[in-house]
């Protein structure tokens, strides 16, 4: 896997589509497609339709289910297309043959030829809210947001927890479980504790954001 995050990212190995405008906009180039996220478009040149990406009824179902998985469009035509998320940092991810696990609302763009899905992670049941995620695999172009410049960990040197909504993406071949705070004062709100986090191990990294979003509203 090459990234911007890693800093291994050589444009002349790589095939051409996406490429950074600056930190907080992605650009685009087309012909081919792209799925982003609704409402990224900030700007384009050329000729483009822009329809709804649905992804199939077991995808819509999980998404009205989990809350996880943030809506998407497919873009075809022929120009150029810049994306942004509320001015957010954006890194890009080339995967060759592999994959990512992303915070659906961290999603920004991908490449049409990979695969992806929701999946819950181990150990956590859909009332815990907001640790379903959105697993990309294959071969192209990924891109991720952070709020705020984000720290990248080594999951293999120790074992690592972040907060489920500050972790933005990960190594699928990390095992992910739950871990859960017994503090009495983690389950008031967050003044001395928080109540659940996501437990990493084994070879892979974990990118966390300086931010832990919005609320999450716990699905009933």
């Amino acid at each position: 896997m090459r990234s911007s995050i890693f800093g291994n990212l050589e444009s002349q190995q790589l095939p051409p589509g996406f490429a950074l405008q600056n930190g907080k906009m992605l650009r685009v180039q087309l012909p081919h497609e792209v799925l982003a996220k609704q409402g990224s478009m900030v700007a384009f040149q050329g000729k483009m339709d822009f329809d709804y990406e649905g992804g199939g009824l077991g995808k819509l179902f999980k998404k009205a289910v989990t809350g996880e998985g943030a809506s998407l469009m497919r873009v075809r035509g022929e120009g150029l297309l810049y994306l942004a998320d509320n001015a957010d940092d954006i890194h890009l991810f080339y995967l060759e043959n592999e994959g990512i696990t992303v915070n659906g609302r961290n999603l920004l763009a991908f490449q049409p030829q990979l695969t992806w899905d929701i999946q819950r992670v181990q150990g956590a049941g859909i009332a815990a809210g907001g640790l379903f995620n959105t697993t990309v695999t294959g071969t192209g172009w990924v891109a991720v947001t952070t709020h705020g410049t984000p720290v990248l960990l080594d999951a293999a040197r120790m074992p690592t927890y972040a907060d489920g909504q500050s972790a933005v993406c990960w190594s699928t071949g990390l095992h992910v479980g739950v871990n859960r705070t017994v503090k009495v004062g983690a389950l008031i709100g967050r003044g001395s504790g928080e109540a659940m986090q996501l437990a990493f191990s084994g070879q892979g990294f974990v990118l966390v954001q300086a931010s832990e979003g919005a609320p999450v509203v716990t699905q009933s």
